[in-house]
């Protein structure tokens, strides 16, 4: 059966693979096709394209972070053009309002008895847009936690002391965006996310799938989201979510999906 992960971390957001070691781990996993899907960051597409050239198909994706009511949501879009222009003009202004959300959330954790050093975040992150990962890794890096799990948990996890959200996008707005970059819109890990009930009104605003098949899913939630996916006529996807050795629990493939829901995805992007 050929199969496929459409959840994909590499270091141009808060992975550690880089595009040469994504693509050599897919294969490793015997995958026919992943996506590539950096928080609110296209660079690693082409590069993971070019890598893996005619022997693993590579679909141009991104996770647009979101907000509402204080709340993230992060919206999948496949098949986008990374040359669009709307696209790419609201990466920079995304990338501004996170490094902008990196001294803010530091602020925080001083006041908590954690002093960083803010360019330690940012050296952590590189090249990548600079996200909470990167924060932990820095904290760990400095001794703050004994790993990296500490980090959400204690600190800097949803709802958490030094937790800040700011994003400027609203999820309405993101799933536009992805559709004027002639995405496919899908919600990602919505259990995680725990937002049921705005599903409605993101599918009136243009949603087209759910990611059903996630390492945080149950088979109860899978099938719970099997059954949403049905009753609404939405698409199923699925993915590892992984972020190398930042989230060692999660390795490339550990989740993956039949290619035929690749199939129906590509169906979409033609509508």
């Amino acid at each position: 059966m050929k199969l496929a992960d459409l959840h994909l971390h590499t270091y141009f957001s808060d992975g550690t693979f880089s595009p040469e070691q994504l693509v050599k781990q897919a294969k490793k996993k015997g995958l026919f096709c992943i996506s590539v899907t950096d928080h609110d960051n296209i660079s690693g597409i082409e590069p993971v394209r070019e890598i893996a050239a005619d022997s693993l198909e590579v679909i141009s994706g991104i996770e647009l972070s979101a907000e509402f009511n204080s709340k993230e949501i992060h919206i999948l879009g496949y098949f986008i053009d990374p040359n669009s222009s709307i696209l790419n003009e609201e990466i920079k202004k995304i990338d501004l309002i996170r490094r902008k959300r990196v001294y803010e959330i530091l602020d925080k954790l001083r006041d908590l008895g954690v002093d960083l050093d803010p360019q330690d975040v940012f050296d952590i992150a590189g090249q990548g847009s600079v996200g909470r990962l990167h924060i932990a890794m820095a904290m760990l890096a400095k001794g703050k936690i004994s790993n990296i799990y500490e980090a959400f948990y204690r600190y800097i996890g949803d709802k958490k002391p030094a937790y800040i959200c700011k994003f400027s996008l609203t999820p309405e707005q993101a799933i536009k965006l992805i559709k004027e970059a002639k995405g496919v819109p899908v919600l990602a890990h919505p259990y995680a996310l725990n937002c049921d009930e705005l599903i409605p009104s993101f599918i009136k605003a243009g949603l087209r799938g759910l990611e059903v098949y996630y390492p945080g899913h149950s088979e109860v939630v899978i099938r719970y989201y099997l059954q949403m996916a049905d009753k609404y006529g939405l698409l199923v996807t699925g993915g590892s979510d992984c972020h190398g050795t930042a989230k060692p629990n999660v390795s490339v493939g550990s989740v993956s999906i039949p290619y035929q829901l690749v199939e129906k995805l590509k169906e979409a992007r033609s509508e």
